[in-house]
């Protein structure tokens, strides 16, 4: 599968990286004991599940760019470049993913480091149903 990360390459967002299949394992694990974790404690607080639900789909995120050989350079909006290169890789089938994943990004940003409890336990729900799904699709893609 041909993939263009000219742009991103062009930016000097991302770089060449030559994974351990490890490396790539390692980031599908923890995406798993995340969205397990953002699950278990849901009820809990609809905030963290939210956060760590992102954390999910961006370490699967990371596997995938692992995998197709790239990281993101060093430096700020190592988030936002993952996302990016998510949207190439995936492909235009994913647009609708790619918004939702970003207003993730946005949204987490805010319940972390300014306004708490502005995740519903709904929100909330509908991401972990939302990271399931897109975190398949991303190990089927990997392995």
């Amino acid at each position: 599968m041909a993939m263009n990360y000219e742009k991103l390459f062009g930016k000097g967002l991302i770089k060449p990286f030559k994974a351990e299949p490890s490396q790539i394992k390692s980031r599908l694990d923890l995406a798993a004991r995340d969205l397990k974790t953002a699950k278990q404690i849901l009820d809990q607080s609809s905030d963290w599940s939210y956060n760590i639900t992102y954390n999910a789909l961006l370490q699967a995120s990371r596997a995938l760019m692992f995998a197709e050989g790239y990281r993101p350079t060093s430096g700020e909006g190592q988030h936002r470049v993952t996302i990016l290169f998510a949207e190439v890789a995936l492909g235009e089938g994913f647009d609708s993913e790619i918004r939702f994943f970003d207003k993730m990004r946005v949204k987490r940003n805010r319940a972390v480091y300014d306004t708490a409890g502005i995740v519903s336990e709904s929100e909330a729900r509908q991401a972990i149903e939302f990271a399931e799904k897109l975190i398949e699709k991303i190990r089927e893609m990997v392995e």
